[in-house]
């Protein structure tokens, strides 16, 4: 007997604890941070400079690739003509060159992927702010990211990514850039 009363007394306890659910809805929405990422202003911004940063590190990949092409012409050019001491300098200097554009390639690798991570991070920085006072102003008690969360499903009606991207860009976007644009 004693065993049935016990779990019944703990239900009945337990009782007022879930009965005292908050009176308000719980709001939530979802945001595509990726999108915001790729149209805000400053997200443009950040992958524009990224691109530049790559563009410089395979500029000068090339140019390795161009000297190690040269050097390597000129040993099977002259491989015949060339005494056994200069052949085996060229040939070291090839292979110098070859290990100087691998390790050229391992730290642009690095370096770019240190330089996405801070630009992200940076961004990161930038955009809850905004993501926050955008929570409070509409009520919200929860904010998804729509695509890293584990959501499978969300409403296009509960998605404030368009919301988001227009307070950034005013937040990232001084007021006076676009009156100085309408004077062209």
């Amino acid at each position: 007997m004693k065993r049935i009363l016990i779990p019944i007394a703990m239900t009945a306890l337990a009782f007022p604890v879930f009965a005292q659910a908050p009176t308000a809805p719980m709001r939530m929405a979802v945001i595509d941070v990726q999108r915001v990422l790729n149209t805000s202003i400053a997200g443009k911004a950040a992958q524009d400079k990224l691109k530049k940063m790559q563009a410089d590190k395979l500029a000068q990949a090339q140019k390795l690739q161009d000297q190690i092409k040269e050097l390597d012409n000129e040993i099977n050019t002259k491989k015949l003509s060339l005494s056994e001491d200069k052949l085996t300098d060229l040939q070291k200097q090839l292979s110098d060159k070859q290990l100087a554009l691998q390790r050229f390639g391992q730290d642009a690798d690095r370096d770019m992927n240190d330089a996405r991570d801070k630009a992200l991070m940076d961004l990161e920085n930038q955009i809850k702010p905004v993501i926050d006072q955008i929570g409070k102003e509409m009520g919200l008690a929860i904010i998804f990211n729509k695509f890293e969360s584990g959501l499978v499903y969300a409403s296009d009606a509960i998605d404030i990514t368009d919301l988001v991207i227009k307070r950034f860009n005013a937040t990232t976007n001084p007021p006076s850039a676009p009156a100085a644009s309408k004077k062209q």
